[in-house]
């Protein structure tokens, strides 16, 4: 029998004993908020901060954009779990060569390393700003999260999805308020929602933002939690399924949606109209909230909301890595060793970052795991649109045309972003290591080699059609 995912609460919720429409939906609620606050972690924070004290409002409609991409990729995953019972990790390993498997996987951990890197560093940067503890301290505290996590999941997955909402009710009342505080420009911020990218540094912040919205391991997260509600395995409890967790998503996304958007609109409020166009560390940006805005609680909400944002994304963080780990892997471990593996390998290159780079340099280093995010989204993406359209896999619950269209149409729009940034990248970086030949044939290497993995990616059901042949 093949393992199952998070298989400690795998099919833990009983759904088919509600009475009313309206209990059994509560029953499936809860995965996409588990989900949601990947996107609004602290790395989002960087890019919102940045976009909006740069750009002032223009950049709202990349945030709407990539929330509606956010929401399709996320039914597609959910789609999976639901329909297969496999998470994404489960299905690339069954359906790519070991060696494609294992590079996907590596991928992935980088992406899970990089979300950590974010989510570690935000945290820190939360309990220094409101406690006064020294980064590096507050970096080695995050490892307490771990055993935080198994005593929820102990408690049952229902107990950590309420810890979780609760998190994100303190971050949504903190920037309601903050909202208030501001006085945002209600024109400005209409025109907001027009598409428009001004320069090459927008560019960068947009992708940024995609990165840190739409995120890869909450692909993998997804197709796994919506697995812990139990389901009967025949088509109208399938549908029904499927139904409510949409449900799920939209709302839980669409809160996420509102923080992101209130995040960059503060940034634009307090700093861009009043002339900080360079506001791109949350340090600074907690100490220019009070005097700013004029009162104290503008700073002390930020950093309570920065603190839930982190605490609840490193343990959702955590629990991805253990799914990537599984799944690609097919490893057994005890939960606890699976889950401080994960921490550690979040807080290592977090610790290192801070001690060599210093504490100043945090904000870039968010920004930075976004882009990485981003760029990690094309190997996530691609595999789960093939698994979704694949009929024989998904039968009668393949997606349609339309939903097909629009998913390639993401994946599209990502991979030529992504493409566009690696180049100006790689240009930029090639002009300032000049005389390192070696390292720029690395680099060059490495993209190319990359970009070969994606179209074998786009190209692989054709490959194994033929082969069938």
């Amino acid at each position: 029998m093949a393992q199952q995912s998070l298989q400690e609460v795998h099919s833990s919720v009983v759904t088919d004993n509600k009475k009313n429409t309206f209990r059994k939906l509560l029953s499936f609620m809860g995965p996409a908020f588990v989900i949601s606050v990947g996107y609004m972690d602290p790395g989002n924070w960087a890019t919102d901060l940045e976009g909006g004290s740069h750009f002032g409002y223009q950049l709202l409609w990349v945030l709407l954009m990539s929330n509606l991409m956010a929401l399709l990729l996320q039914m597609l995953s959910a789609r999976l779990g639901v329909v297969k019972q496999r998470d994404l990790a489960q299905a690339s390993r069954e359906s790519y060569p070991p060696f494609v498997n294992t590079i996907l996987y590596i991928f992935a951990e980088i992406a899970i390393a990089a979300c950590d890197l974010a989510e570690v560093i935000g945290m820190a940067i939360g309990l220094h700003l409101l406690f006064g503890i020294p980064m590096l301290y507050g970096v080695c505290l995050t490892i307490f999260d771990t055993f935080l996590l198994l005593f929820l999941m102990n408690r049952g997955i229902k107990k950590m999805e309420a810890f979780i909402i609760g998190l994100i009710a303190i971050i949504g009342g903190a920037f309601i308020l903050e909202m208030i505080f501001s006085h945002p420009q209600i024109g400005a911020l209409s025109r907001g929602f027009i598409p428009k990218i001004v320069d090459t540094d927008a560019l960068y912040i947009a992708i940024g933002i995609i990165g840190a919205t739409v995120m890869p391991h909450n692909l993998y997260l997804h197709s796994s939690l919506v697995q812990t509600r139990q389901i009967e395995s025949t088509p109208k409890s399938i549908r029904q399924a499927l139904k409510f967790n949409f449900i799920d998503s939209a709302i839980a996304l669409n809160l996420a949606f509102f923080v992101n958007a209130a995040l960059l609109i503060l940034a634009a409020a307090a700093f861009h109209s009043r002339g900080y166009f360079q506001v791109t560390e949350i340090q600074d940006a907690y100490q220019l909230l009070s005097p700013l805005l004029g009162t104290k609680w503008a700073s002390v909400l930020f950093a309570v909301a920065l603190i839930a944002a982190g605490q609840s994304s490193t343990i959702t963080g955590t629990i991805a890595g253990q799914i990537i780990m599984e799944g690609h892997l097919h490893v057994k471990m005890k939960p606890w060793i699976r889950r401080l593996i994960t921490r550690a390998l979040a807080i290592v290159p977090a610790f290192g970052c801070i001690v060599y780079f210093g504490e100043n340099s945090t904000g870039k280093l968010l920004i930075l795991s976004q882009v990485v995010l981003s760029l990690q989204l094309g190997f996530a993406i691609i595999p789960l649109i093939h698994f979704v359209s694949d009929k024989y896999k998904m039968g009668e619950f393949v997606i349609g045309p339309w939903l097909k269209i629009g998913a390639w149409f993401i994946a599209a729009i990502i991979i030529a972003l992504n493409i566009k940034l690696v180049i100006a990248e790689l240009i930029k970086w090639i002009n300032q290591m000049h005389p390192a030949i070696l390292s720029e044939f690395f680099a060059i290497g490495v993209a190319a080699s990359a970009g070969v993995l994606l179209l074998y990616l786009i190209v692989h059901p054709l490959l194994r059609i033929r082969q069938k042949a």
